[in-house]
């Protein structure tokens, strides 16, 4: 294999280490003379520096693949010429399975290349008329093989199963020229046995049949299911002329209720590695030519034609390609719902730690993705031309989902801390007036007694009712300091004039059960009560920050895939605001990305706009937007896209999201 130098390719070294390539690394493309004509050659060309001049003379030598830049295609990288003497495309950020495919479609390519080569030198001996026709069949068969290989690599880099269905359906009906077709999947079922789900068909003169899924027994009654069942290949002249000693039969139906004439049918197993049938492949109606439609049964008569031993060569093997395909699809969905499954179960652990912010994180993904999607269809200003694809809305929502993840590390006395003081540090404080209230009885009950013992009756009642006024003047005064802490304990801004209130009422004292004499509210306790807005004081709401931090740590930690290595970074900066006063790193504008934007403004939105909670109460929608213009407006948050937040009015996808988890469906983003 001939590769340009700088180019790292992982599976290009492992195909090497493994002893199936000579690798050598090349400054400029090899001059065709210089290529040993014995052996199968590789070559790998940055698109940018080819052309069709430079690789024509090696098409017939080589297979060549085409190396791009990252996360970049063919499309506008090269021209149509030089993409039909391409093997396939390797881009720099390619994932290793999805390169090592391409490289050995091209090995392939390659050694047909050489089979060819080796062919002509027999063919030198035969006569020109055979050699010719020789060559031609050869040609054809590099073609094929290059057209495969082609084929295999786009099945091999499409994830949504759908999209690959159709795919798949699609070049097989082009392979074979065929009319129509269908592809059922193998579908597990827990309680009984497998079925075969009949997922997508295609018919050339009937493009608008109804497209209905539905199930059949895997046996030998129909012939898909004979197929599944027998991992064998059907090759049928005519279904209307099925041998009365076969189990399968052909279901007449379709054809009775469209007018249709199925004739000529291919049904082909599509089976892994590992000999599983994953789904069947069934084409109908091989065509002469590939753009009639099939009107009538003069045309079906005139223009269909049996399915010859090479259409079934080329679509058994594209068959096990798509096999292979779908197997991978299924794999990369089984994998996305475990990490769904994974994100959820987070969600649900950070919520449970405060009840309060139920929904929070849920609201914030739904937010910021609706607020994506807007700037995407037209956003405006500096992101008039920002777009975001499937894979980028996918990590907008997971960073959405776990932008507060990093609060399990935060204590939850001060996660959920809904007063200035903690409960138990009230229920001390109230212990101690009522050790006041106590005193003060005792001291109502002393003087009362000395008077009697000292005088008597004499002045008794007169005596009575001062003790007794003084006692209750004291128990006014110590429910009025308790009604004042009570109050101040409250996560409001503090009235004027209170902590000189709350200084003097800690100038009483009580003494303690080893008869220490002590201040009614010790330091920790006045200064809290002492906080002037909310319920933290800095220690606290430091640690409340840094859970920042430690969600940035915690996801950072998980292997993300290329497509979804971004979300660590904008979860981490959702606090962050554009004129450097946010935290935990005080960023600049430059370097806030506009995901975290979005993000921001989507948090705070929330965080005013959620239900009542213990510590403040909900703010209507037009003061929560208002409080977002100010913030904008002294250069906090984003003002444009704030603008799109408001205009698309984002905030209406929330109860939206809302109304359909209450309706059991579960929200699915790109």
């Amino acid at each position: 294999m001939h590769v340009p130098e700088g180019w790292a390719i992982p599976a290009l070294d492992q195909l090497a280490a493994a002893g199936r390539a000579e690798v050598v690394r090349t400054s400029a493309l090899p001059h065709p003379d210089t290529l040993n004509r014995e052996r199968a050659h590789v070559v790998l060309v940055p698109i940018d520096h080819a052309t069709e001049t430079t690789l024509a003379p090696l098409a017939d030598l080589a297979g060549i693949i085409g190396l791009t830049p990252a996360a970049a295609n063919s499309h506008g990288v090269a021209s149509s010429a030089v993409e039909g003497l391409l093997s396939g495309l390797i881009a720099a950020d390619a994932p290793a399975d999805s390169a090592r495919l391409t490289l050995r479609a091209a090995l392939r390519h390659a050694t047909a290349l050489l089979a060819a080569r080796r062919m002509s030198h027999v063919d030198a001996r035969e006569s020109r008329d055979a050699r010719e026709s020789r060559d031609a069949r050869e040609s054809r068969d590099a073609g094929d093989v290059r057209e495969l290989a082609r084929v295999g690599v786009a099945l091999s880099t499409e994830r949504d199963l759908d999209t690959l269905l159709r795919l798949i359906l699609t070049q097989a009906r082009r392979i074979a020229c065929a009319d129509a077709g269908s592809l059922s999947l193998v579908l597990p079922h827990p309680d009984g046995p497998s079925t075969l789900l009949f997922k997508l068909t295609q018919n050339h003169s009937l493009p608008e049949l109804p497209r209905t899924e539905f199930e059949v027994a895997i046996d030998s009654t129909s012939l898909a299911g004979h197929c599944a069942v027998q991992r064998e290949t059907l090759v049928i002249d005519d279904v209307y002329d099925i041998p009365g000693d076969v189990p399968y039969r052909f279901n007449r139906a379709i054809d009775a209720r469209t007018g249709y004439r199925t004739q000529s049918v291919l049904v082909i197993p599509m089976q892994t590695h590992l000999q599983e049938v994953v789904g069947v492949l069934q084409l109908i109606n091989r065509k002469r030519n590939a753009d009639t439609r099939l009107t009538s049964e003069t045309d079906v008569a005139r223009e269909v034609i049996p399915f010859d031993a090479r259409a079934v060569e080329m679509v058994e093997a594209l068959a096990s390609q798509a096999a292979v395909a779908i197997e991978n699809s299924r794999l990369y969905e089984d994998i996305e719902r475990l990490f769904e499954g994974f994100v959820t179960a987070a969600v649900t652990a950070i919520e449970s730690r405060d009840p309060a912010t139920s929904g929070h994180s849920w609201r914030v993904a739904t937010l910021t993705c609706a607020l994506a999607e807007a700037v995407d269809r037209g956003g405006t200003g500096i992101y008039r031309d920002t777009t975001f694809t499937r894979d980028q809305l996918r990590e907008i929502r997971y960073a959405g989902l776990l932008h507060d993840f990093g609060k399990v590390g935060v204590r939850e006395q001060v996660l959920v801390k809904q007063k200035k003081l903690y409960p138990g540090d009230l229920a001390v404080v109230k212990q101690r007036v009522q050790l006041l209230q106590q005193r003060a009885d005792l001291v109502f009950e002393r003087e009362r007694a000395d008077f009697l013992y000292h005088h008597g009756h004499d002045g008794y009642a007169d005596a009575l009712d001062r003790f007794d006024s003084a006692r209750r003047a004291e128990r006014d005064r110590l429910q009025h300091f308790l009604k004042v802490i009570v109050e101040a304990n409250e996560p409001t801004v503090v009235r004027e004039g209170s902590f000189d209130e709350l200084r003097a009422i800690n100038a009483q004292t009580y003494l303690d059960s080893d008869g220490v004499e002590r201040p009614l509210l010790d330091e920790n306790e006045l200064r809290f009560l002492m906080i002037t807005r909310g319920t933290l004081d800095d220690a606290e709401r430091r640690e409340i920050e840094s859970h920042v931090t430690h969600t940035f740590r915690f996801l950072d930690q998980i292997p993300w895939t290329a497509a979804l290595k971004g979300v660590p970074t904008i979860a981490h900066g959702h606090h962050e605001k554009l004129d450097g006063t946010g935290y935990p790193r005080q960023l600049a504008a430059d370097a806030i990305p506009v995901q975290t934007r979005m993000m921001t403004i989507s948090d705070i939105y929330d965080a005013l706009t959620a239900r009542d909670r213990p510590y403040k109460s909900a703010v209507p929608l037009d003061r929560a937007l208002r409080i977002l213009r100010d913030e904008a407006a002294r250069g906090a948050l984003d003002a444009v896209l704030l603008d799109t937040f408001v205009e698309a009015r984002i905030f209406e996808s929330v109860r939206e999201d809302v109304e359909k988890r209450r309706s059991g469906i579960t929200q699915q983003h790109p």
